[in-house]
């Protein structure tokens, strides 16, 4: 399951992602980025927090929206491998602390 959540800003868009990028879930995620880009300018910051597993598709999927001019925020030990793995780089990553 993959839950997307939008918030808009007058600059960003962040699409926060909580679940799996996988199976069925890729081709939603990919619908729900091309409606969002469309209606909105602003930069896209995806947020990867509490994303559990990201599937080859998803890896697509992500590597087409990095080149898109995505950026992603992660956190763990997983995820900022997996977007690293996926472009090339840590250039696009926006690592989080968490407070406690």
């Amino acid at each position: 399951m993959l839950r997307i959540t939008l918030q808009r800003t007058d600059l960003d868009l962040v699409m926060k992602l909580e679940g799996c990028v996988s199976g069925p879930w890729v081709g939603e995620l990919d619908a729900c980025w091309r409606r969002a880009t469309t209606q909105h300018d602003g930069h896209l910051m995806v947020d990867l927090r509490s994303v559990c597993h990201v599937d080859a598709g998803g890896r697509v999927l992500m590597a087409r929206m990095h080149e898109a001019g995505a950026s992603f925020m992660t956190s763990g030990c997983v995820m900022p491998e997996v977007v690293r793995e996926v472009t090339g780089s840590s250039v696009s990553i926006v690592p989080v602390s968490k407070r406690t």
